[in-house]
């Protein structure tokens, strides 16, 4: 018996990718139907801001136009296409949804779980695109190649980034703090090693285990963290007890000249205390990918700030994360074919 299967992708997770990535998992068992949204082209929505679709958080798709993609599949493999509570009961044979996603935001979980949906996805996807991006981020900012980029494209020849009191600082010569140690956060903390930096650690979620800790890597809470580090790299997840922590006394924590660079989620912070510490001089600079409102407002101070180095969201756009989403929801979408049970259930 074929399997009918609907494919949402988008113009990031292609849907010819997890098409192929089916095909080799399941053979000639399903019969596939691919649409392709316009993300990251155009941007996503968020469920509190649209009636009916308040538990999810962000999402590409009309409705009436995702449930008629969908039609009589009995599996959806997507990236970003809602499903609410009333689009799930005019669908009543779909019965597995892949998320091609860390967390299946774009999902009404409670409502998935009432109606028998199995809601699968890959946790840990983009880690290694993130960490490395991160260490990116952490050189552009803390060796001033971004400030001397943006010079030069304005004709301007910053010589003066040699002096002592400009210079960057070497890794090798400061403590970083990694708040966070899920997948992406181990992955920095074992790249940042080649730096023979001193690292700290502070999760209150998960423990570190012990073999990862050594005389430059140690665990510690994250006030102490605060307080050591020159500079402090956010991985942690968005819950009620993480929402906002990075405040106006979180920084005030920091060391005098500190850096701090947010590539996890931009909830995490809050963004006009970050301004006033920046603006105060009590941090040295910061480098943003992520927004507390996405695509950031044009207005938005700290889009022209000048220790502020920037980029839009981008950190864990690799192909290899899209090769790997694929990979894991194929084989995720067999085990259901199969009668296994999942790897990833949400």
């Amino acid at each position: 018996m074929t399997r009918n299967i609907s494919i949402i992708g988008d113009r990031f997770m292609l849907p010819w990718m997890f098409d192929d990535a089916l095909r080799k998992a399941c053979g000639k068992r399903i019969v596939t139907r691919l649409h392709e949204l316009a993300w990251p082209d155009e941007p996503m929505e968020h469920g509190y801001r649209v009636p009916g679709m308040d538990g999810l958080k962000e999402y590409m798709g009309v409705p009436d136009d995702i449930v008629a993609r969908i039609g009589v599949a009995e599996v959806l493999v997507t990236h970003l296409a809602p499903l609410s509570a009333s689009m799930m009961e005019r669908l009543p044979r779909l019965r597995c949804v892949a998320v091609s996603r860390g967390g299946p935001v774009n999902i009404d979980m409670a409502a998935a779980r009432a109606h028998g949906i199995r809601i699968v996805n890959t946790p840990g996807r983009n880690a290694s695109a993130v960490a490395e991006f991160t260490i990116g981020a952490i050189l552009a900012l803390t060796r001033n190649i971004a400030r001397g980029h943006e010079a030069l494209r304005q004709g301007v020849w910053r010589g003066d980034l040699y002096r002592a009191d400009e210079a960057g600082v070497e890794l090798c010569d400061m403590t970083v703090g990694v708040i966070g140690y899920g997948n992406i956060g181990a992955r920095v903390v074992r790249l940042l090693r080649a730096f023979d930096c001193h690292i700290l650690v502070a999760d209150p979620l998960i423990g570190v285990p012990p073999g990862d800790m050594d005389d430059k890597v140690r665990q510690v809470d994250v006030d102490a963290l605060l307080e050591q580090s020159d500079l402090v790299t956010l991985h942690a997840r968005v819950t009620p007890r993480t929402e906002g922590f990075m405040n106006a006394d979180a920084f005030a924590r920091m060391k005098q000249g500190a850096w701090f660079v947010n590539t996890a989620r931009g909830p995490l912070v809050d963004y006009d205390a970050l301004a006033r510490a920046l603006d105060s001089g009590h941090l040295r600079g910061a480098m943003l990918e992520t927004f507390a409102v996405e695509p950031a407002p044009a207005h938005w101070p700290l889009l022209s700030h000048p220790g502020v180095v920037l980029t839009p969201h981008i950190a864990g756009a690799s192909m290899k994360t899209v090769r790997d989403a694929a990979t894991r929801l194929a084989e995720e979408v067999r085990r259901y074919i199969d009668g296994e049970p999942p790897l990833n259930p949400c």
